[in-house]
């Protein structure tokens, strides 16, 4: 059974080598890479857990972090009824245990107790057919497809933009 919280300052480090795994095992399913952030001091994800227009929630496991989703409001006037899903990622030991759904049930529920917020939006690489399922059961309709949002190497993914209406 995991624990879902919003993550604090205090949990930088351990959010830090999470995020880092997760952009060197996954990088098709985030836009920043692995080489980009391992140079980055621990105060940027200091920061990052500090800001008041991001919720990043995190799952425990026997008190270790196994998972992370990001939720993060929309701050200028004409868009303070959206939100945006980023860096959804469950270690890979820790899939298929519900982890990934109680991370985004949680920051769902966490938009619409913020009253303002609408719609939230992600993307997911169209070859993620496990998160993309995950989305559709919480009711998340794609939108849009983009392609070749994403080039590692010489591979090209693409992406299909998906929202949910929550009000």
């Amino acid at each position: 059974m995991s624990e879902i919280k919003i993550l604090t300052i205090e949990h930088a480090d351990i959010y830090r080598s999470l995020r880092l795994e997760a952009l060197k095992n996954n990088p098709e399913a985030f836009s920043s890479s692995y080489e980009e952030e391992v140079v980055l001091p621990l105060s940027v994800y200091e920061k990052r857990l500090q800001s008041t227009e991001t919720y990043i929630f995190g799952a425990f496991s026997d008190n270790r972090l196994v998972g992370t989703v990001t939720l993060v409001k929309e701050s200028k006037r004409k868009l303070q009824h959206r939100a945006t899903i980023f860096a959804m990622y469950v270690s890979q030991e820790s899939r298929q245990k519900g982890i990934g759904k109680s991370l985004m049930v949680n920051a769902l529920e966490k938009a619409r107790n913020l009253k303002t917020i609408e719609q939230i939006y992600l993307t997911v690489v169209t070859e993620n057919h496990t998160a993309k399922s995950l989305y559709e059961l919480l009711g998340f309709q794609v939108y849009a497809l983009e392609r070749k949002a994403l080039k590692i190497n010489d591979h090209y993914y693409d992406e299909e933009h998906m929202v949910c209406f929550i009000t």
